[in-house]
């Protein structure tokens, strides 16, 4: 699963507003939107700002393996 399939699926399953969330991490709804449909890649950055509003740590959504990082 990727990055932002997990983080769309954390939101909906704490049933977080997106509308909300996306003003909290100061991006514009629609691309916030865009980017939890996959037709926007989410950069570290948003990624960063959403865990930030979230309240938790990048590593629920991306898993470290030996060798290096994993989004799956």
């Amino acid at each position: 699963m990727l990055v932002h399939e997990k983080v769309h699926r954390y939101i909906q399953e704490q049933g977080i507003d997106i509308m909300e969330l996306s003003s909290e991490c100061d991006i514009p709804y629609q691309v916030f939107a865009d980017m939890m449909n996959g037709r926007r890649k989410m950069y570290a950055e948003d990624l960063r700002n959403v865990c930030r509003a979230l309240g938790v740590s990048p590593e629920l959504f991306i898993e470290y393996r030996k060798g290096g990082f994993s989004d799956e």
